[in-house]
């Protein structure tokens, strides 16, 4: 859909190209308020439809451009104007041959359908002409032997189609200057068409068929044309490109793509709204309740506002500013296709197509207000009430008062606390370094990491000593782990353990029994040591402070 002043007389008229059947009854619709104004028959599906400004002649009156097939319908003044083509595609030679000798009967229906069948499951089925696939798709023999008598004297041609529509502006930037048509086709191409003489002024490649575009900018200046492809990509085309940029990779299919200055809004088949930049930083991301049908954008250009229309398959129309939601529209159908823009006489209107069939038009009130407020963001409400601060008692003016007479030296008594705070920091973790103190060894030649616990409510515990080489690649040899305790309170299984060689990386558990002596209710350290043999410093030190034992009742 488009809206299209085609009268040259100040009021816009919507202009429809109705999809038909799918198969039949494709039309070009003109409607003058509610009622059909104007109808012209669409021989193939139409893809896409725009309104653009193809001269300067007085009155200024816009043409019509159709998209159907491999054709560019042209209509100016209601009127067949202009039939382009897209030019042919060059023909597989095998098929080229296989036709040829079908001509001259030198080959079988039946072996002409194996060959071309062979083709297309080569992968190229899209390098087949349209002749080729229809005539894979029959089966019996009499009707392949009918259809190669019809086509086989004609020639053959391979014929790409188009897949989306829009308009970029020539030279000038006002709204009634002469725009150039920008169409994207299934041979992985994109055409800039010359308005006067439909000539190619431009042609660029992408990596796959593109299925919506976004076009900005001047074609005599700089432009930016923003492709969603059918693989799930996003990629820029810009002046003197040859090649598409790839600029995102989205989770799943697109099914809308619409620009809001210099972003990109996508939404996808996953029932998300996403917003990325140009250079493909995904700036965030819209949950929805439902899949998406159709996307439009709302260019409100009298209060400068602007927002994208979301159509839902639960009958909802969602208008998103940013990423957040303004309002919603709920119909009784689910929206198929949304247009916002001047209608007959009325700058701010908004038409939508349900899948039913029916035709909605809604018309925004002059008086309506787009506020922050009304933007569902900024600081929450709660924010704007007074707090309950209490009165300045005595205490707090005292106070106050001798922060400002003493505020030098209170700074300096602070900053000498503060160094002799990290001076006595600094000692004991020299300290703790030069008696191993510490659970991690300091030493390069015996990198060991070390962990003690304790299981148990006594008078029994569990001591579990977890040790780790954490090397690269030297193991540890020749160690042994010992405990020093209060022989008073404790009683150990084992006092000293064999170490055996540790491999870089893995961990090895120890363990031993403590058995409490006293009844008494109290508690102490257990230091567990790792010793080398041959040095009289332990490598790393470990100290568990023992919980309190349970008496043992007997009964």
């Amino acid at each position: 859909m488009t809206f299209s002043d085609i009268n040259g007389d100040g009021e816009n008229k919507l202009v429809i190209a109705d999809l038909g059947t799918g198969s039949y009854n494709m039309k070009l619709k003109v409607y003058k308020g509610t009622s059909i104004m104007s109808e012209n028959t669409i021989i193939e599906l139409p893809t896409g439809v725009s309104t653009f400004f193809m001269d300067t002649n007085e009155p200024r009156v816009p043409a019509i451009a159709v998209a159907s097939g491999p054709y560019l319908y042209v209509y100016k003044n209601l009127r067949p104007y202009f039939k382009f083509t897209l030019p042919p595609l060059d023909v597989n030679p095998v098929e080229q041959d296989l036709w040829n000798q079908a001509k001259e009967d030198k080959i079988d229906v039946t072996v002409l359908r194996e060959m071309l069948d062979s083709i297309r499951r080569e992968g190229n089925e899209g390098a087949l002409t349209v002749r080729s696939l229809r005539y894979l798709m029959l089966q019996d023999k009499e009707q392949m032997e009918t259809f190669a008598q019809l086509h086989k004297q004609t020639a053959i041609k391979r014929q790409t189609v188009i897949t989306c529509l829009d308009i970029l502006k020539k030279s000038s930037a006002e709204e009634d200057g002469i725009s150039c048509i920008v169409v994207g086709t299934e041979s992985k191409e994109v055409y800039i068409l010359d308005p006067e003489a439909f000539t190619i002024l431009a042609k660029m490649s992408i990596q796959s068929v593109p299925v919506f575009m976004s076009v900005s900018g001047l074609y005599d200046v700089e432009y930016r044309i923003i492709v969603s492809c059918r693989n799930g990509n996003i990629y820029s085309l810009k002046r003197g490109m040859k090649m598409a940029k790839h600029c995102v990779e989205l989770n799943s299919q697109p099914v809308g793509l619409e620009r809001v200055g210099k972003n990109i809004v996508v939404g996808c088949m996953d029932q998300t709204l996403q917003c990325f930049t140009i250079k493909g930083k995904k700036l965030w991301c819209v949950y929805l309740s439902s899949s998406i049908t159709t996307m439009a954008i709302m260019d409100h250009k009298q209060k400068g506002f602007k927002a994208v229309m979301v159509a839902l398959n639960n009958g909802e129309v969602q208008f998103y500013r940013e990423k957040y939601l303004i309002n919603t529209i709920k119909c009784d159908d689910v929206i198929t296709g949304l247009q916002y823009g001047r209608f007959g006489r009325e700058d701010s209107t908004l038409v939508l197509t349900t899948r039913r069939g029916s035709l909605l038009i809604k018309i925004l009130k002059r008086s309506a207000m787009f506020e922050d407020k009304d933007l569902a963001r900024g600081p929450p409400p709660s924010q704007a009430h007074k707090l309950n601060v209490p009165k300045k008692t005595k205490v707090f003016v005292d106070q106050t008062m001798r922060e400002r007479e003493n505020g030098i030296s209170m700074h300096r008594m602070f900053q000498h606390d503060l160094y002799r705070l990290r001076l006595n920091t600094a000692r004991s973790f020299v300290k703790a370094l030069d008696n191993s103190l510490t659970p991690i060894s300091s030493n390069p030649a015996e990198p060991l990491k070390l962990s003690a616990q304790i299981q148990g409510i006594g008078p029994t515990f569990k001591l579990t000593v977890n040790l780790q080489n954490t090397s690269l690649n030297l193991p540890s040899m020749q160690l042994l782990i010992t405990f020093f305790y209060d022989e008073k309170l404790y009683s150990l299984q084992k006092t000293m353990i064999d170490v055996p060689m540790l491999v870089p990386g893995l961990n090895y558990s120890f363990e031993t029994l403590v058995e409490c002596l006293s009844d008494k209710g109290i508690s102490d350290v257990i230091k567990v040591f790792v010793l080398k043999q041959g040095k009289t410093s332990p490598v790393i030190t470990a100290i568990i402070n023992m919980p309190v034992s349970e008496t043992m009742v007997v009964v």
